[in-house]
């Protein structure tokens, strides 16, 4: 059965627009949301189910990702990163990037941030590590046109998709030395999560597949077809399955790893990209809807 709807959130200006990537973080118990048309990051309560805040001054925000309290965003329209409290939404700091900054993770606990940089005509793309204790910087040059990335478990290392070729590159952190390209057979990387307990990368590709790889050797276990070019993917661990949005035709479509049974539910046009709330939410940001529809992943 597809997931059971449970409502909307709306958002302000949120008709017909544009969003992107959007993170849970589980101290402030907010949702973060790049509103890239709009330049701004919104802020969904989760415990109210309601949309509270309106967050200016985020050029063209392509990615919000949260920890412990903490969020960094990656601004294209400034090649920038902001990285603000979560509770306050005082800005803590920001950052200078490469052009057109794109994935992004952070990890508190080691001081972190990471972002992968599309660039331009002058520059080419770049992996870049801010250390936010020391405000340093590290950076190196990447294969091709950076998608999505996560860490490890013990945040460690780095993984990123990579549009052409296709693959999942990966660095250990904090320096981005032992770097490994691994290849995979579906081009297009662009969705990138990863199940901890079981060491699974799960990237979605643009030619329509969802690619298991293993995080320690780089080796595909699995391939499921899906409806259409990918975005954003999420894996929920209290459920062991993985969640693509697609925007075109506007569907998520969900695996269940162990099993290979996929389950299509419909969102809207357009709707490519989600949030998710371990264990049983997701929330699918659909401009056809103006807002967040709220799904449950039970």
């Amino acid at each position: 059965m597809p997931l059971k709807t449970l409502g909307v959130i709306a958002i302000p200006n949120g008709q017909n627009s544009d969003f992107d990537h959007a993170a849970f973080d589980p101290k402030s118990r907010r949702v973060f949301i790049a509103h890239t048309a709009r330049d701004c990051v919104e802020v969904i309560d989760f415990d109210r189910q309601a949309h509270i805040a309106t967050l200016p001054g985020f050029p063209a925000v392509a990615g919000a990702v949260a920890d412990d309290g903490e969020v960094l965003t990656t601004n294209r329209g400034a090649a920038t990163i902001t990285w603000l409290d979560a509770k306050t939404y005082d800005i803590k700091g920001v950052f200078p990037s490469g052009p057109r900054p794109n994935g992004a993770a952070i990890l508190k606990r080691r001081g972190l941030g990471i972002v992968a940089c599309i660039g331009d005509a002058q520059q080419g793309p770049t992996l870049q590590v801010i250390d936010l204790k020391e405000i340093t910087q590290r950076a190196i040059d990447l294969p091709g046109r950076p998608r999505w990335c996560v860490t490890d478990a013990d945040g460690e290392r780095i993984y990123i998709c990579i549009q052409e070729p296709s693959m999942i590159l990966t660095a250990r952190l904090p320096d981005l030395s032992h770097v490994a390209h691994w290849p995979l057979p579906s081009g297009g990387a662009h969705g990138l999560d990863i199940d901890h307990s079981s060491g699974r990368l799960y990237a979605a590709c643009d030619v329509g597949d969802l690619v298991e790889v293993d995080s320690t050797s780089g080796k595909v276990t699995n391939v499921w077809p899906i409806a259409g070019a990918p975005d954003v993917s999420f894996f929920n661990s209290a459920t062991g399955r993985v969640h693509v949005a697609i925007g075109e035709p506007g569907v998520i479509d969900t695996i269940s790893p162990k099993t290979g049974e996929t389950i299509r539910t419909i969102t809207g046009a357009g709707a490519h990209t989600t949030a998710i709330v371990v264990p049983d939410r997701l929330y699918a940001l659909s401009p056809t809807h103006g807002g967040v529809l709220i799904l449950a992943d039970a």
